[in-house]
């Protein structure tokens, strides 16, 4: 009784951490796409984001509650949109793209390195069963999954998502002004879409295939790590034979430990 006792304390415990990496990792997201939307039209030529402070990590400049509790949900959210003024840009429909692309691009950017410093982190816990390595560990692993998630989220054409902007941009301006003028009313549409699950299929097959692409190009430290782990030519060789042996037990092991846990707090 006391080692069911025990373990049931365990269990509240890990899942309180769980979550708080959980949160935490939501929030990096969140806040890299905004501030990577404001830098990019400041560099263009719009400074309205700097004066309105949001060029900064700080979370609580991007939340969104109706995002955040969406994307605890349904996996996929939204923040706080980054102001605009479209009269600063020199070439306005196209820097407007530009600003509109920067977010996804920059979660694309951000869920490859995820996926880097996971499988380092990944081999550091193998080989040391270090607890804190292994919390550093699942929070890259979440970056990685909310990240990619954001990004094809994102790139869908539906007002204000970034993918509308970009697409609209190819439009005369007649019709992009048009288009832009009910653009508040795209947000019902896609919450409708949302609470009704016709876009779940597509959303997490696009971000399968994209965190598909990023793992299968991310394994690379690991076997670099490996192959130094052996001090002969053999070994390295060997190392560099077996590559798809060691990726396949790389993300294995992910299986077994992570994802297991993650369909419980996702």
């Amino acid at each position: 009784m006391d080692g069911f006792v025990a373990w049931l304390k365990q269990l509240q415990f890990d899942g309180v951490w769980q979550t708080a990496v959980l949160v935490a990792a939501s929030l990096l997201c969140i806040t890299f796409h905004e501030t990577c939307h404001g830098l990019a039209a400041c560099w263009l030529g719009d400074p309205t984001a700097k004066r309105e402070g949001r060029l900064t990590l700080n979370p609580l400049r991007h939340i969104d509650i109706g995002g955040l509790l969406m994307m605890a949900l349904f996996r996929f959210g939204w923040a706080k949109p980054v102001p605009v003024d479209m009269r600063n840009f020199k070439h306005p429909k196209r820097d407007m793209a530009l600003t509109a692309a920067a977010g996804p691009l920059s979660n694309v950017l951000l869920a490859y390195l995820a996926v880097l410093l996971y499988g380092v982190l990944f081999y550091w816990y193998y080989f040391s069963g270090s607890t804190a390595i292994y919390v550093f560990a699942l929070f890259f692993y979440y970056v990685e999954i909310i990240s990619a998630g954001l990004a094809v989220f994102n790139v869908f054409p539906i007002p204000p998502l970034d993918g509308s902007k970009v697409l609209f941009s190819c439009l005369s301006d007649k019709a992009y002004l048009w288009l832009m003028r009910y653009e508040r009313y795209g947000m019902a549409l896609l919450t409708i879409l949302l609470l009704t699950g016709v876009l779940d299929v597509p959303l997490e097959f696009l971000r399968d295939g994209l965190l598909n692409g990023l793992e299968t190009i991310g394994t690379w430290p690991v076997q670099l790590l490996l192959a130094l782990r052996r001090t002969n030519l053999f070994g390295v060789i060997s190392a560099w034979m077996n590559r798809d042996t060691i990726s396949a037990a790389l993300f294995t092991q992910r299986a077994r430990r992570l994802k297991t846990s993650t369909a419980r707090w996702m």
